[in-house]
């Protein structure tokens, strides 16, 4: 497998100006994203992994919100140095996002056809009848029906799994290098989501493409990811191998992830949930983010910040506490 590092994103910082102060959306992210690698993003809503994915698009919602800080190496040239039409040329196809959300992705008034030739016009200089001929093609790759017919269909006509579909046809229209997968196969049932699975699994090895997979399913990311970053409250609170990260966890708030899915071979009448609410990003209280609802909290977890430290081979965990945590594993 490839080692070579595409993306290389280090203490990157995406803050929002808010009436209650300031929300520290993204508060000093690293990872590194291999070519033919999968990236695993998870944690609960709010956690700051889809700002994270905008973030590296430079999509961040202005005026209220801004980088404040960091670098992102992509293809050896920082993204946040590069111009706007710099970055629009790298949009939809070095780097290509498929959201969690279609109806606010797609155009009602144009075809789906026309929406996707759109990208591929643009970026790989192709004419109008080639174009179609290729998004036929990707409406076919992606399981859609009667692609022939359906690419001159809008938006509407779709179902909701189908409209998701296209999204997905659309980002890989252009064989990107990196692919952003944001909650990907949430609107999908189980079969057309192992379809999608199997399709992106085929882009990472045919084209050596690295893959962000931002997910709340650990399910998805067992059978997807290469490696793991768990985040919370807007950091990376632990960073390893997709194997350790089921075998040998170490943050308790990633124990904890892990402890309330469901499992064959221990069933419970109850699931156990992580108790609490994650703060406010605008009110983040001193210490660990996570103390208040750590069941293994000591007082100087409330007054000190952790710093993310290697705590293994290739294991990374932001936890003052790892040590007794890792004894009563």
């Amino acid at each position: 497998m490839a080692e070579e590092v595409l993306l290389r994103v280090r203490n990157l910082a995406t803050h929002f100006h808010t009436e209650e102060g300031v929300v520290k959306a993204v508060d000093g992210v690293d990872f590194d994203v291999k070519r033919g690698e999968v990236l695993g993003v998870v944690g609960e809503s709010g956690c700051g992994k889809s700002m994270t994915s905008m973030s590296i698009l430079r999509l961040v919602p202005k005026p209220q919100g801004k980088i404040v800080r960091g670098e992102m190496i992509f293809n050896g040239k920082d993204l946040l140095k590069m111009s706007d039409e710099e970055m629009r040329k790298i949009r939809g196809n070095s780097i290509a996002l498929i959201s969690q959300d279609p109806m606010t992705s797609l155009n009602p008034v144009l075809t789906i056809g026309e929406q996707i030739m759109e990208a591929i016009q643009l970026h790989q200089g192709l004419d109008k009848a080639a174009a179609k001929q290729k998004a036929i093609e990707m409406l076919r790759k992606v399981g859609i029906p009667s692609p022939e017919k359906r690419v001159d269909e809008y938006p509407h006509q779709f179902s909701g799994g189908m409209r998701q579909r296209a999204i997905i046809a659309m980002a890989l229209s252009c064989e990107p290098q990196l692919l952003i997968a944001d909650e990907p196969t949430t609107a999908l049932d189980v079969t057309i989501q192992a379809q999608i699975l199997d399709l992106m699994r085929e882009i990472k090895e045919k084209e050596n493409a690295g893959i962000i997979f931002i997910t709340h399913d650990l399910g998805v990311v067992a059978e997807m990811c290469d490696f793991v970053c768990v985040m919370y409250a807007g950091k990376v609170v632990e960073a390893t191998d997709v194997f350790s990260i089921f075998r040998n966890p170490s943050h308790p708030y990633t124990i904890g992830l892990l402890k309330s899915i469901p499992r064959l071979d221990d069933v419970k009448e109850r699931l156990d949930p992580i108790d609490g609410q994650p703060p406010s990003l605008s009110k983040l209280p001193p210490g660990c983010s996570f103390a208040a609802r750590c069941p293994e909290v000591q007082d100087i977890c409330r007054q000190k910040e952790p710093e993310l430290r290697q705590v293994g081979v290739n294991q990374f965990a932001r936890c003052l506490m790892r040590d007794e945590w890792k004894a009563d594993a």
